[in-house]
């Protein structure tokens, strides 16, 4: 099976975020990171292709797949055909929303990366 190009637009730490690069890396997919935090421009970037603000976004192949949990993308690509079932596990939640303190600590790096 030949490994699909992935492009997560993704926040630094968040609950999401943390279940989508679980899930990539339960299936050793190869992806590009691009942290919408700590870089406001793939924020944009993201917003312009998935038409919407909410994160984590992945593109698959060309296809956006906005504002998805892992355990949605992981689910969207058994369906695909670009993963087989597998038996491997992963420690993190793959559907866990921020906490306050991501949220907190989010907050705080934006405005550093503002001064």
């Amino acid at each position: 099976m030949s490994k699909p190009e992935i492009t997560a637009y993704l926040k630094t730490s968040c609950g999401w975020s943390n279940g989508v690069r679980a899930v990539l890396a339960k299936y050793y997919l190869p992806y590009t990171e691009k942290d919408i935090i700590q870089n406001p421009a793939f924020r944009w970037e993201m917003e312009q292709k998935s038409g919407q603000p909410l994160s984590p976004c992945v593109e698959v192949n060309g296809t956006m797949i906005p504002d998805i949990s892992g355990e949605e993308l992981e689910q969207w690509m058994l369906a695909q055909g670009l993963v087989g079932e597998s038996v491997k596990t992963t420690d993190v939640p793959l559907n866990a929303a921020c906490t306050d303190e991501q949220h907190a600590a989010m907050a705080g790096e934006a405005v550093k990366l503002k001064l």
